[in-house]
């Protein structure tokens, strides 16, 4: 499976002359509000100038130029997002519906907020759907965000299923017709049962299914925030969707497989930053050490159990989880969640104090002069050399229960 990196910041090309027919490229949007969608409208035209683009949008079409290259296609949005901070199995339904039916032979799904895309970034991502089945966006992000993703989704997702790009729940997505298809299958399932708004995992989808991926460093970009302030909720939406989703995987990724190459990473120099405030991380952590130790013993090996014991005595200024006890952690509530050890929904609720721990001695340990990147890529690292850890567990459950 290839896997490549494209970085929008140097000099910008035009848009190749690479669109076969017309109508080959499908832009597909979410609801913007007025100005946004006229912004973003702009924005398209500036990314492919001279270009017949389709552009699959639910709002209203503001007066433009007749002889504007975009073709506005208009859809109707059956339900209210729940989740409109995230693409949903609804959005990828109607895209390859849109695709199909207008014969487009590649398609870019843009999320909220997509008007704060750079034209060169959109044209990145057109450039590398051309080429590749499936195209993710880097984010820029600061180092105190997207700790979720950091320390969670991206190392699970790279070491379960080989996958690099950083951003496994990403909202800028190119997609060839193939991957399209496999995505609004996936969704189908979903849809179906009345679940318009479940997440979906497209890495995995395209790892499981031998499809090419590419990741694009797009720039600054506006990402929209969750609308939920509960991290307890939060945490388990997002964390629960992506344990259901290696669950079912589980025969894909059990499989031995070789490891890709990894990329190279621009790490800048060391700043050492005013320590954030992580007493009530710490805090949290420790009020359940005392009232959830009986569910993390259920959960949890005896090793484990005793690492999160030296944890709740350190001091702040050395409060340092390691890496493999993270990774330990996670796999094992991955199997806790399959086996349903106990009810998923307090099986999660135990996992966010240990998120808090993790996130706590991670904002430390950055604060001290260790780049954020460097230690995310420790992380990772640490999940793929323990994975034989879980396939172990995973096919012989018992073995190391107490």
């Amino acid at each position: 499976m290839a896997s490549t990196q494209t970085n929008i910041a140097s000099a910008p090309a035009p848009f190749p002359g690479a669109l076969p027919s017309t109508g080959s490229l499908l832009v597909s949007l979410v609801p913007l509000p007025p100005d946004a969608f006229e912004t973003m409208l702009a924005n398209l035209a500036l990314a492919f100038p001279g270009e017949t683009v389709l552009v699959a949008t639910p709002d209203a079409a503001p007066q433009h130029s007749a002889d504007s290259p975009l073709r506005l296609l208009p859809y109707t949005v059956t339900t209210v997002s729940a989740s409109p901070w995230i693409l949903t199995a609804t959005d990828y339904l109607n895209t390859y519906k849109l695709a199909q039916e207008n014969r487009a032979s590649a398609c870019i799904l843009l999320g909220a907020e997509a008007q704060s895309l750079h034209p060169e970034a959109i044209r990145a991502l057109a450039r590398s759907t051309l080429q590749t089945d499936l195209t993710t966006a880097y984010y820029n992000l600061g180092p105190r965000e997207g700790l979720v993703n950091s320390g969670i989704l991206y190392p699970v997702t790279r070491a379960l299923f080989g996958t690099r790009p950083r951003y496994p729940l990403a909202i800028d997505l190119g997609l060839s017709l193939r991957m399209a298809e496999r995505l609004a299958a996936a969704a189908q399932r979903f849809t179906a049962s009345g679940q318009n708004d479940a997440f979906l995992w497209p890495l995995s989808e395209a790892a499981s299914s031998g499809f090419s991926v590419a990741e694009v460093n797009i720039g600054p970009r506006t990402l929209p925030q969750p609308v939920a302030a509960d991290l307890n909720a939060l945490l388990a939406q997002i964390v629960g969707s992506l344990f259901a989703d290696v669950d079912a995987k589980a025969s894909f990724w059990q499989r031995a497989r070789g490891v890709q190459p990894s990329s190279p990473i621009t790490q800048s120099a060391p700043v050492a930053e005013t320590p954030p405030d992580i007493a009530p991380m710490l805090d949290a952590f420790r009020l359940a050490y005392t009232n959830l130790h009986e569910i993390w013993s259920l959960v949890l090996p005896p090793n484990s159990l005793l690492g999160l014991k030296k944890l709740s005595l350190m001091h702040p200024e050395s409060f340092r989880m390691p890496d493999n006890l993270w990774a330990r952690i996670v796999y094992d509530f991955i199997l806790a969640y399959r086996l349903r050890t106990i009810n998923r929904g307090h099986l999660l609720g135990a996992l966010t104090p240990l998120y808090l721990a993790w996130a706590a001695s991670h904002l430390i340990l950055i604060s001290s002069g260790t780049p954020a990147e460097k230690h995310i890529q420790d992380i990772a690292i640490a999940f793929e050399t323990d994975k034989p850890y879980l396939v172990s567990r995973w096919r012989w459950p018992d073995r190391f229960n107490p």
